[in-house]
């Protein structure tokens, strides 16, 4: 069981996230280079992140094809990387560092949560799997699972993010913030 707090910020994460994302924005200090740099990153981790999603079948079974087979939450790998580019193109060191305490804490709670959930599930299926003794699917990726898992939401996030980044440069560079 995961404890109450853990539960709560795993809930409010996404939330959080649009606070974070406020003062990340009104922080940041993007030139080209580093929005360049940032966004590939950042598009490593949503590639990652659709490749699980392509595999995920939420609640219904311990899923171990695709990057589940290398590690058991590579949504959240995904999205560290998303999280990880978006500090590098804001070439700020504050943001780099909100964005790791926000990361860290909300991550760490979402995993604590859903394997507790997992647990309860699916018992020793999950155990065995993250013991990486479990059997293996060999499931092949779906866009359409992607589609269900609603992937889309980080691809659209992150590439509005990105936007308003550039945003930011254009109007830094014109004078007008």
């Amino acid at each position: 069981m995961s404890p109450p707090f853990a539960s709560v910020l795993a809930r409010r994460r996404v939330s959080l996230g649009f606070v974070f994302a406020v003062a990340v924005l009104y922080l940041s200090n993007p030139t080209r280079q580093s929005l360049a740099i940032g966004t590939v990153v950042g598009l490593i981790g949503e590639v990652i992140r659709i490749w699980a999603a392509g595999h995920l079948e939420k609640s219904r079974e311990v899923t171990t094809s695709g990057p589940y087979r290398f590690t058991r939450h590579p949504l959240y790998l995904g999205s560290s990387l998303m999280g990880l580019g978006v500090a590098i193109a804001s070439r700020s060191l504050i943001v780099a560092l909100l964005i790791f305490v926000y990361m860290a804490s909300t991550i760490a709670a979402a995993i604590r949560t859903e394997e507790a959930f997992l647990r309860t599930q699916f018992g020793d299926a999950y155990d065995a799997y993250a013991r990486s003794r479990g059997l293996r699917a060999d499931r092949r990726f779906s866009v359409a699972r992607a589609w269900r898992n609603r992937e889309y939401r980080a691809v659209g996030g992150f590439a509005i993010f990105v936007l308003l980044l550039v945003a930011r440069m254009w109007l830094e560079r014109r004078g007008v913030i």
